[in-house]
């Protein structure tokens, strides 16, 4: 993050939304909350003015002052908009585009995706019916606007012209935190072997058909590489929630989990699922490229961006209403079908392998995958 201050570097006051801080465990939690730490190792003399309904208990020195309101969502936006037109040079939304539209001071929008406006994505109906509302009043209005990847970048413009001319591609990294050597091993971590899958248990996390693919594997194999997922509840997660229990003692669900437990999965599992219908980034798979994991992934929307050719892509399942061409961004990635056959390989120690992650987070993974027919989806996918 860079703001360019004028006046012979003139300080200023910096609005920051940072609910999410303590308020959303992974995604825009996980960014405000490395955001903050990276602004507080920067060397300024900017005031930071943190607004949340409650205080994120980190170590963060006296440029950065709590400005606590205990709100409703719609409320608080108001309140908060009126209070950094006050006292704010500059404001960075990151949780709300409604905020923006009642600023008026300079401001800065994080644009995660466009998930809201795809809806056989099947986003939280809430979360959809709010961000179709105020994104395009929040396009106008904002100084800048941020996107996590190309695609989003790609997807904001296409559906609002006059963004294009205020965006910035800013894409994220993985966490320091989750590379730091382990001073101790997490408890109750499932031993070394299993096929890893992160994500909030929504329809778009496509983990129905992960399971489908897994539950065909021979029983040996499936006892030797049990599936682990972590992941908060989410919504519409009926189906999701059937697929995985189905799996028995084969399938851990082990939820929300800390950043140290999280790391070690990544660096025991062996190997990472991420078969997203759409992402704005893919966050997971960058954390787990870094760890060292070998990774499958989808390859849709912005995902191919965040593995480049260091990956294995799996096509939206033919005959899918998801189905979707792929954004290939890099020429040497390969491309198959999610399918049992797929999944046996990548659980396979003879077919499956990665090397220590190098400098950038890159991976090398090579893995035999073979396209093959799949099912398609039932009534209750769609």
């Amino acid at each position: 993050m860079h703001f360019a201050a004028t006046d012979a570097q003139r300080s200023l006051t910096i609005g920051i939304d940072a609910r999410a801080a303590t308020e959303v465990v992974a995604g825009r939690g996980r960014v405000v909350r490395e955001l903050l730490r990276a602004l507080a190792r920067r060397k300024d003399s900017h005031t930071y003015r943190l607004y949340a309904r409650a205080r994120w208990e980190e170590p963060l020195d006296e440029r950065f002052r709590w400005e606590l309101i205990g709100s409703g969502d719609a409320l608080w936006n108001v309140r908060i908009a009126a209070a950094a037109n006050r006292t704010c040079d500059v404001f960075l939304s990151s949780n709300s585009y409604l905020t923006v539209a009642l600023l008026r001071v300079p401001s800065i929008v994080i644009v995660y995706d466009l998930v809201s406006f795809k809806r056989t994505l099947r986003a939280s109906r809430r979360s959809a019916v709010i961000e179709r509302f105020t994104l395009g009043p929040a396009v106008r209005r904002a100084s800048a606007l941020w996107c996590i990847s190309q695609a989003t970048s790609a997807a904001l413009s296409e559906r609002f012209p006059g963004a294009t001319g205020k965006v910035a591609v800013v894409p994220l990294a993985a966490s320091p935190a989750l590379s730091a050597p382990v001073t101790s091993e997490p408890a109750e971590l499932p031993p070394s072997g299993f096929v890893l899958a992160v994500g909030t248990l929504e329809p778009r996390k496509n983990l129905p058909r992960l399971a489908a693919a897994y539950a065909s594997l021979p029983r040996a194999l499936q006892d030797a590489h049990q599936l682990v997922v972590v992941g908060a509840p989410g919504w519409r997660m009926g189906p999701t929630v059937a697929a995985l229990r189905s799996l028995g003692e084969r399938c851990t669900m082990l939820g929300e989990v800390s950043d140290a437990a999280l790391a070690e999965l990544y660096r025991r599992c062996a190997v990472f699922c991420y078969p997203s219908l759409g992402e704005g980034f893919g966050l997971p798979v960058l954390e787990a490229m870094a760890a060292g994991a070998a990774v499958v992934t989808s390859s849709v929307s912005s995902l191919p961006e965040v593995g480049g050719d260091a990956v294995e892509y799996v096509a939206v399942i033919p005959g899918s209403s998801h189905d979707t061409p792929p954004r290939r961004e890099s020429p040497g990635a390969r491309t198959s079908t999610v399918t049992p056959r797929s999944v046996r390989a990548l659980a396979s120690d003879a077919t499956c392998r990665s090397s220590p992650p190098i400098e950038g987070g890159k991976c090398e993974v090579t893995i035999a995958m073979r396209e093959t027919e799949c099912a398609p989806p039932t009534r209750a996918d769609r």
